[in-house]
């Protein structure tokens, strides 16, 4: 097969699975969770259900609302899924790879963070003011520290990109580098404070005092409000991808064996249960913590990512 057209087969199929995908993980993750606190466990299929219900209704929105409140959700929902289509899930054979690496991921992930604070803020509701600047102080400390993990993983490759990594993981044998294990536990922080998770966040809560995300889109309803939800589970399966590509990278096919593909994607779906299994299991031994302890998290997060990369130029590994 030619490589120009795997790679278009491959990038396709990265997105595809990413919008197909993300609902269920978030289902997956909900069920496991109710499972574990001996709960009534909703569907996995139920963010499907969700969605549909949201398109079909009408969008009601406020007088004084701008543009920018209108288009937020499609800007966020484009970014998210661009960021799907970037971290190599099935394949490293990726047109869109060498456009950006992943100091650029970092980059879109942080531009959907600035429309969705900018739309809490448009109408001008307590609530969204609030759930925006406690969105913009978390995406103050998690993004330093995400690119420091991102930088601890790109000195084992000596590049930032994510196809390069992976690719040189595959060819590595399967031994634990302690700066990549310093990185994974600080990455782990990061993606539970970045997806509005306990401890940092409750995503079944609506307490105006403790949340976050539901602050910001209180205000969204009907089409609109789903495109949002949709983002946020595209969110969870992109950072949930970027730690298996960097952490756990065996499985994913190589650009000079295109055919791997189909056993790629059975290892992907078997690899993100048991990722949703182990977040659920974390947040159900988990206590939320104060909103004014998240930076102390997210600073042992960064500190954690630092000392990975302090031991990779003092060890080598």
């Amino acid at each position: 097969m030619d490589l120009s057209i795997s790679g278009l087969i491959a990038q396709f199929l990265e997105i595809a699975l990413a919008l197909l995908l993300a609902p269920l993980l978030t289902g997956w993750v909900n069920q496991c969770r109710a499972l574990l606190q001996n709960k009534s466990a909703p569907s996995f299929l139920q963010p499907y259900r969700a969605l549909h219900k949201l398109f079909i209704k009408e969008s009601v929105i406020a007088d004084q609302a701008s543009s920018l409140f209108r288009g937020a959700p499609y800007i966020v929902f484009g970014c998210m899924a661009l960021a799907s289509g970037i971290i190599p899930t099935v394949s490293t054979d990726l047109p869109l790879s060498p456009a950006a690496d992943s100091i650029a991921l970092v980059g879109v992930f942080a531009l959907a963070r600035v429309f969705i604070s900018l739309a809490a803020m448009d109408i001008g509701t307590a609530f969204g003011t609030l759930g925006a600047r406690r969105e913009m102080l978390v995406g103050f400390l998690a993004e330093p520290a995400l690119l420091m993990v991102l930088f601890s993983a790109s000195l084992v490759s000596q590049s930032t990109s994510l196809t390069t990594i992976v690719t040189v993981l595959l060819h590595r044998h399967p031994v634990i580098y302690p700066s990549l294990a310093f990185a994974g536990v600080a990455f782990t922080m990061v993606a539970v404070a970045e997806n509005a998770r306990i401890p940092v966040d409750n995503p079944a809560t609506h307490l105006e005092l403790t949340m976050i995300h539901e602050a910001l889109i209180l205000e969204y309803s009907g089409r609109h409000l789903a495109l949002m939800e949709w983002a946020a589970s595209l969110k969870l399966f992109a950072y949930s991808c970027i730690g298996l590509a960097l952490f756990f990278p065996w499985g994913i096919a190589e650009a000079s064996n295109p055919s791997a593909m189909i056993l790629a994607l059975p290892a992907l779906i078997l690899k993100l249960a048991v990722g949703g299994a182990a977040l659920a299991f974390f947040e159900t031994i988990s206590a939320k913590m104060r909103v004014f302890r998240v930076p102390e998290f997210l600073a042992m997060a960064f500190l954690l990512a630092v000392i990975g990369m302090l031991v990779h130029f003092i060890l080598g590994a």
